[in-house]
């Protein structure tokens, strides 16, 4: 992994208002610090600018890798995984209580592929409504 300036790190801190980029979970209050991570990957030519640069919580940034599509589980066609540079938020996922919803085949396999929706992150999700954290 290639270094990413402090000062270019703030600037993604700051446009995702600490929130994972992917799955919204909120910075404050986790213990291990979001990672910021390279939307296109260094190993397929993704420059580290702004431009392609995202906040991403442990889990995502781990389980996305340097992966770019996967299979939508309801069709089974490979698709790209969600862009927070280049997609809204809104346009593929909705929340149904704690748990996120696909409404995109791009929705739905990143949700799969991303595990953002095991057991441990719906009981984070739930402590962070409480805690008025989480974006219902």
């Amino acid at each position: 992994m290639s270094y990413i300036p402090a000062k270019l790190k703030l600037q993604v801190e700051q446009r995702a208002a600490g929130r994972c980029e992917y799955c919204h979970l909120s910075q404050a209050g986790q213990e291990a610090r979001f990672h910021v991570d390279r939307v296109s990957p260094s190993s397929a030519g993704g420059v580290t600018a702004i431009e392609n640069l995202c906040l991403a919580c442990v889990s995502c940034s781990l389980r996305k890798g340097a992966r770019t599509h996967a299979a939508d589980p309801e069709t089974g066609t490979t698709v790209p995984l969600f862009n927070p540079r280049q997609h809204t938020w809104g346009h593929h996922f909705v929340w149904n209580g704690c748990i996120a919803e696909g409404i995109t085949s791009t929705g739905r396999a990143t949700i799969a592929a991303l595990a953002m929706n095991r057991p441990l992150v719906i009981e984070i999700r739930r402590e962070e409504q409480l805690l008025g954290r989480h974006p219902l």
